[in-house]
């Protein structure tokens, strides 16, 4: 029996991209999953492409809908009566100099990447303290460790990320709670596609690093062989300037600092 088997997660922004690849695999481990985002019907797409689509369960909901959150969560629960893993991978990118960048922008990204992450965590936590186990798996980025030209709200958001599961990390231990901090680099996705700009629209425009990144199932694949793992922090990817990036900036931050302004997105 895979580690997986039987196993509950609900993952969320899972109507595309990572989130959408990591449901093929869980799915095909043998686990039960709740499926979430704002797209029913792209939900309901990856939901009859599971290897087991009768133990996928469709949990719409909004993030940045923050007073829904706790029924969201309820629902997710009862769906199969415990959550063993929760993924959270629901998100937005930016793409704009900080000098063009509305507070009104910052707070967006903030509200999706940060704050609804920690409202599902608050909502959650009840459960598996009671259950005396859980897992959250969190989707933080490479820019959760670095700065670069034209992501000041996207890199706060996951710097802040960090910092709070970090914390949570430590205060749950004992209750067999464990959290994993996933940074990946590029992997071919949307995110760049839907990433907003300082006034608000989508840039619209796929990035050639992010063209030439990972593809979301060996991304995915990486992340299944993390969580069995059991560990706090990794890096997802392929091996290449991102990686080398976070190993240069833990050793060597004054270099990286004085190459960040070269690193404006491609």
């Amino acid at each position: 029996m895979g580690f997986f088997q039987n196993k509950t997660i609900w993952i969320t922004g899972a109507s595309s991209g990572i989130g959408e690849a990591l449901a093929y695999k869980f799915s095909a481990g043998g686990a039960n999953l709740v499926l979430s985002s704002r797209r029913t019907a792209e939900l309901e797409r990856v939901r009859s492409g599971c290897a087991n689509p009768e133990r996928v369960k469709v949990l719409p909901l909004d993030l940045v809908d923050t007073a829904s959150l706790q029924d969201r969560t309820a629902a997710a629960i009862a769906a199969f009566g415990a959550i063993d893993i929760m993924v959270h991978n629901g998100g937005i990118s930016q793409r704009s100099l900080a000098i063009d960048t509305g507070l009104e922008i910052h707070r967006q990204v903030m509200e999706l990447d940060y704050f609804s992450y920690v409202a599902l965590t608050n909502h959650l936590l009840p459960h598996f303290v009671q259950k005396r186990s859980g897992h959250f798996v969190v989707m933080s980025s490479v820019m959760g460790k670095l700065g670069t030209p034209m992501r000041s709200s996207y890199a706060a958001a996951k710097h802040a990320l960090h910092g709070y599961f970090d914390c949570l990390r430590a205060e749950t231990a004992a209750q067999n709670i464990q959290v994993t901090v996933l940074t990946p680099g590029y992997i071919r996705t949307n995110i760049s596609l839907n990433a907003i700009t300082g006034d608000g629209s989508k840039l619209g425009v796929v990035g050639e690093n992010i063209g030439h990144g990972l593809a979301p199932e060996k991304a995915a694949e990486q992340i299944l062989r993390v969580i069995e793992a059991g560990k706090f922090e990794t890096y997802i990817g392929k091996f290449g300037m991102e990686k080398i990036g976070l190993w240069m900036s833990r050793f060597f931050p004054g270099f990286v600092m004085r190459r960040a302004p070269r690193l404006a997105p491609k």
